[in-house]
């Protein structure tokens, strides 16, 4: 049997570049739209209950009505894999893409799909400084990344859909064992580090990323809340937050900044947020989900690097 392999992109960006440079084209390609790093889940990705979940979510978050066709088009091409000989999974360094990552292979064994999956994953790059989205890579750069490409072991395979049920239950704290486990996945320790510290620190209240866009405020002169956005995606680490995602974490640290003569500055609020000298997690009211946990029924206490339960919520 020819090579023929399936490619699973992380958007639509890179499905162009991809069918641009002859790597894939429309008929082998499934691209993933999905943002599941935020948002409410569940582990049955194929169930009629995900795709509700996933609607209602989009619609009442960023008031984005999609329809069920929207959602489920291109995965109809799983329906059917014969003429597939392997799976190339195309996912970046950050954690909006690992959450994907996961849920993506945690689908494909949901739909019985065994091929071999090989991942191309982009991030540090030999001689550059920075880490580099896939869509960012030159045509040689990006060539080199295919033909470095991974094959992902049982043992990878099997991590990736723990991963993806402890993100779909409602104890995160799982995740600490699992940040210390070699793994092909390069950047799955940092990712997962990462999503950790989305939760409200125990000091301030504030997630490492909220913590982080008031120091932006804090030192740059930046003139708006739409100005705050573009610094934040260029100075994110490895969350990987899309302008959507950024603005809804934004608009909820409105409490802590002023406009004065054209720039946005810290107010009180701000300055004793950074300084850790006072919680404003019940103020902030943010009760947004990742997978299976409300952000707010748990804080991050960095002295013991764990989850505890927020105190209402303790039972």
């Amino acid at each position: 049997m020819d090579y023929k392999p399936l490619h699973i992109t992380n958007g639509h960006s890179l499905t162009n570049y991809l069918f641009k440079l002859g790597l894939a084209n429309e008929t082998n390609t499934i691209t993933w739209q999905e943002a599941l790093c935020v948002g409410p889940t569940i582990e049955d990705l194929t169930s009629q209950e995900f795709i509700k979940i996933r609607k209602e979510f989009f619609k009442s978050f960023y008031d984005i009505t999609l329809s069920r066709k929207e959602m489920t088009s291109e995965l109809q091409k799983l329906d059917d894999v014969s003429a597939y000989t392997d799976i190339i999974l195309w996912f970046e360094y950050d954690l909006f893409c690992h959450i994907n990552l996961v849920a993506v292979i945690s689908l494909l064994e949901q739909k019985g799909i065994y091929l071999p999956m090989h991942l191309v994953c982009s991030g540090r790059v030999e001689g550059q400084k920075g880490l580099k989205g896939l869509a960012e890579l030159t045509p040689g750069d990006i060539k080199a990344h295919y033909e470095s490409k991974v094959k992902l072991t049982v043992d990878d395979i099997a991590l990736a859909k723990r991963v993806w049920k402890v993100y779909c239950g409602n104890d995160h704290n799982e995740f600490f064992p699992l940040i210390v486990r070699p793994s092909s996945f390069k950047y799955m320790s940092n990712c997962l580090k990462a999503h950790v510290k989305r939760f409200p620190d125990t000091r301030s209240g504030l997630s490492t990323l909220e913590y982080n866009i008031l120091k932006l405020v804090q030192e740059n002169s930046i003139t708006s809340k739409h100005h705050l956005v573009g610094y934040t995606l260029h100075y994110q680490g490895y969350y990987g937050y899309g302008d959507l995602q950024l603005a809804r974490v934004i608009d909820l640290l409105d409490i802590f900044f002023i406009e004065e003569d054209g720039i946005l500055k810290l107010n009180r609020k701000g300055h004793l947020a950074l300084n850790h000298q006072h919680n404003y997690q019940k103020e902030m009211n943010n009760n947004i989900y990742y997978g299976g946990v409300c952000c707010s029924d748990f804080k991050f206490n960095k002295e013991q690097n764990k989850l505890i339960k927020t105190i209402i919520h303790v039972n």
